[in-house]
Formats: C-alpha cells, structure tokens, sequence
C-alpha cells in the first residue's frame, strides 16, 4: 500500500492553512515584523508639542474639556453596564437576575448601595 502513495506523485501546497507558519519563514532576514510601538518620547518629536497653545490638549497635558458624550451607568450590584434603573428602589441593575436580587434586598441595604453612588434618598 505504501508503494502506491509514492508512486502517485501527490503534490502538496507548499503552506497548509491550518497550520501555523513560523516567524523565520513568514518574515526573512532584515525585513520588519509588523507593526513598531512608539514610545512616549518619538511621539513628542513627531507632533512637535512645542508650538501648541498652552490650553490646547496634547500627549504632554492631560486636562481637557468635559466629554460631550452622556456619562456610562453601572448596574450597582456587578458593575457592568446597566440600561434600566428600577422604579421602586432606584438602583441600576444590568439584567433580569439582577432585578430579582435588587427586589429581595431590604432598605437597609439599598440605601448603602445608593449611598456608594452619592444618591442616597430615604425610601419609603
């Protein structure tokens, strides 16, 4: 049976797809691998910070203006993001599971979830 697969001359493709190709084929001696960070000081160079105004945002100053976009809110209990609040306790939650856990919580403890957000109202 062996003799008959050496006798077909079946030509493989020089790569496989599925198989990985190793850095020393994939990129010959002297030519770039990919992509090149820079770092904080050649950025600097290139934007040539110095003739910025000095209110102008830029890599060297940090403070800039309030963002236009309205602010993320966080479901209270895991953190992710939460696109409901609950009428009756005002707290955020993210999903179902979390409305019902919201639901069993006694006043007690919701008033130190909201008091965490700086939104601590007395609930009746």
């Amino acid at each position: 049976m062996e003799t008959e697969v050496i006798e077909s001359n079946i030509l493989l493709p020089q790569h496989l797809s599925f198989k990985r190709v190793q850095l020393s084929e994939k990129y010959p001696k002297g030519q770039a691998r990919g992509r090149h960070w820079k770092h904080l000081k050649q950025i600097l160079q290139v934007e040539n910070y110095q003739t910025y105004l000095p209110n102008e945002p830029n890599y060297v100053n940090i403070e800039t203006p309030p963002s236009m976009y309205p602010s993320k809110k966080f479901c209270d209990i895991t953190g992710s993001e939460a696109p409901y609040i609950d009428p009756r306790t005002n707290l955020r939650y993210a999903n179902t599971d979390v409305f019902k856990r919201i639901r069993m919580l006694p006043n007690e403890y919701v008033q130190r979830y909201l008091a965490l957000r700086n939104a601590a109202v007395v609930l009746k």
